[in-house]
């Protein structure tokens, strides 16, 4: 398992992987807050429709009024983070993709090279 800053961050390695006849890959997105993203631009002032700050920006759905304004409250939403927290100057904070991959430990050692290449952290 290896940890990426973008999807396309870690396809970057897929075919080299797949050279090294992995048996199973697979990239996914995972974050702090729950939800799919948004799709379109609304404006909150004309669209009534919306759950709060935390979902205009971070595209995050909470599951209750208080789950919101917990998410609201966070850095990531505000905007309001001066860079002084440890954990957001940390480069793991802002890795969100997940690459996940089986091979044979024959290549394993190849495998590692070629995701590390890719900037991976494992």
């Amino acid at each position: 398992m290896a940890f990426f800053h973008s999807p396309q961050e870690a396809q970057c390695c897929v075919p080299k992987l797949q050279a090294l006849r992995a048996a199973a890959i697979q990239v996914d997105k995972f974050g702090q807050y729950p939800g799919h993203g948004i799709d379109e631009t609304l404006n909150p002032l004309s669209h009534s429709n919306f759950s709060g700050l935390a979902h205009l920006t971070l595209a995050a759905g909470a599951s209750n009024p208080d789950a919101a304004v917990l998410m609201a409250a966070s850095p990531d939403a505000s905007g309001m983070h001066d860079g002084s927290l440890d954990f957001y100057t940390d480069d793991m904070s802002r890795r969100d993709t997940l690459l996940t991959v089986v091979v044979d430990e024959a290549v394993h050692s190849q495998a590692l090279r070629v995701i590390e290449e890719a900037g991976g952290r494992i």
